[in-house]
């Protein structure tokens, strides 16, 4: 059996229609559920998945359950293939990542998805730098959020120039989810270096969401 079938699988048999009702209000999604948490859904993927070296099947099992899906689970068992060891920073995902982004425009797919973006900072930091750089001035929200969150979890690899430029051409953006992402960068990057972020809240105008954000923790 292919493998995204038996990820199909897996999903339907732990579904809880109860328990999907519950989910699908929370998200505002007009696709369905079926009822799985997150943390079994990525379980039943990398078990399915178990023993599956080969990138391409990944990359092409990944495909077809995002533009397939007809739960929400199935993409959000995508995203996890493409978290797994064989695609790790293999630059044929960050054209898969866009699509996902635009066609998905939420922000469970995008937050998930810049974590997948982080790994290319590290694999291809000019290039991947150049990327994010694009997609920060993008006309698609959504990719200017995945644009600003793409060094989440770096920590002291965060490239401080490159957060600021993507930042700065969003400051005025009043899309919350913009704002918000602002926030939480800068949030994050306060644990590392509180100071800098400090300066750059006192050294730009930002949205009052963005400060409270940024400054949360400080």
């Amino acid at each position: 059996m292919p493998l995204a079938d038996r990820i199909r699988s897996g999903l339907q048999a732990v579904a809880d229609p109860e328990r999907a009702a519950g989910q699908q209000a929370y998200m505002k999604s007009a696709m369905p559920f079926y009822g799985v948490p997150v943390p079994e859904v990525r379980r039943v993927a990398r078990a399915a998945a178990k023993g599956e070296a080969d990138p391409d099947v990944l990359l092409e099992s990944a495909l077809e359950l995002w533009n397939g899906a007809t739960r929400r689970e199935e993409r959000y068992a995508a995203l996890a293939l493409l978290g797994l060891r064989p695609l790790r920073a293999d630059p044929r995902l960050i054209p898969l990542i866009e699509h996902m982004v635009r066609t998905g425009r939420w922000w469970d797919y995008t937050d998930e998805l810049a974590h997948r973006v982080a790994e290319a900072h590290d694999a291809r930091p000019a290039e991947t730098a150049e990327l994010v750089r694009r997609w920060s001035v993008d006309d698609d929200f959504w990719m200017r959020r995945i644009a600003i969150l793409s060094q989440l979890g770096r920590r002291d690899r965060v490239d401080r120039d490159l957060l600021a430029a993507v930042i700065e051409p969003n400051t005025a953006d009043r899309e919350f989810f913009v704002r918000k992402a602002i926030g939480w960068a800068l949030r994050e990057y306060a644990r590392v270096d509180p100071e800098w972020v400090r300066r750059f809240v006192a050294q730009h105008e930002l949205s009052p969401l963005s400060v409270r954000e940024a400054l949360k923790h400080l």
